[in-house]
């Protein structure tokens, strides 16, 4: 049967938290589609209560292409980090994306805009593909997401860094619909000094941090802090030390960006890049 009409002008969203809110203990997810990911971790991310196990099989090209947006692969890191969420890479297709629960199974059905969930709750048949995408799974490679959990990142920002700056980092990256660096969202390096640049951080201070952390190395934070400034978005000045070379402070160097509220800071930031 079809799940609902709701569900099928609604879209993959709806249809996914029917699912993590059944009540189920585990769902098997068989090869989706980068959107069907992308919700996935939206959807379990914004769910209240306890989340079934989700064990996610899919082409490791679609799952890279998704995780190369920060803001959903840091978020996916959180559901692996407090083991909601294990992610295998497989080259066996199925037809449409699959869930697969205790009691269910329910195949995505794309038409144009419209995604419809056609679910059989046969005792047999459901026994039957579970054990096929169990083993499908078992055999899979893990897929090793290198990006930190959102979590430790707004945490080690605050203690390291300061309050204020996870507070803007936190209003940039609501802004953004995504965060890939490609033209339709500014990248996670680019996002931290951008923030670092709004509180006037040491460079030093925030690729420290962004290396600690995970996000990317001290020598990516220095290359992408040279564009920048090349570009006139951010500018700094010398701060003496008592031994060694001065450190450099981060300034915003544009007077758009000087007089934008965080949450506009992106926006502002991007127009001035393209």
């Amino acid at each position: 049967m079809t799940i609902s009409s709701n569900m099928l002008t609604e879209g993959v969203e709806s249809i996914l938290r029917t699912v993590l809110d059944s009540g189920t203990g585990e769902v098997l997810v068989v090869d989706p589609t980068s959107d069907v990911i992308d919700t996935l971790v939206t959807v379990a991310s914004e769910h209240d209560g306890d989340l079934p196990e989700m064990r996610l099989v899919a082409d490791e090209s679609t799952l890279k292409e998704v995780m190369d947006d920060f803001i959903v692969a840091s978020n996916a890191a959180d559901l692996v980090d407090e083991g909601s969420l294990s992610m295998r890479t497989s080259g066996d297709r199925a037809e449409n994306a699959l869930l697969v629960t205790d009691e269910a199974v329910v195949s995505l059905v794309t038409a144009g805009d419209h995604v419809a969930g056609l679910v059989t709750t046969d005792e047999e048949f459901v026994e039957a593909a579970r054990g096929t995408y169990t083993t499908m799974w078992e055999e899979a490679p893990e897929y090793k997401l290198r990006t930190p959990p959102i979590t430790q990142v707004r945490a080690s920002l605050e203690t390291e860094i300061s309050p204020d700056a996870r507070t803007d980092f936190d209003a940039v990256l609501s802004s953004l619909q995504t965060a890939r660096g490609d033209g339709d969202g500014l990248d996670e390096v680019t996002i931290s000094l951008l923030v670092a640049a709004k509180n006037e951080v040491l460079l030093y201070d925030i690729s420290k941090w962004g290396e600690d952390v995970g996000i990317a190395s001290k020598a990516t934070f220095s290359r992408t802090k040279t564009k920048l400034e090349e570009m006139g978005l951010i500018a700094t000045e010398k701060v003496p030390i008592d031994v060694g070379r001065p450190r450099l402070r981060l300034k915003l160097g544009e007077d758009r960006l000087v007089n934008s509220d965080p949450d506009q800071l992106a926006g502002v930031a991007q127009s001035l890049l393209t």
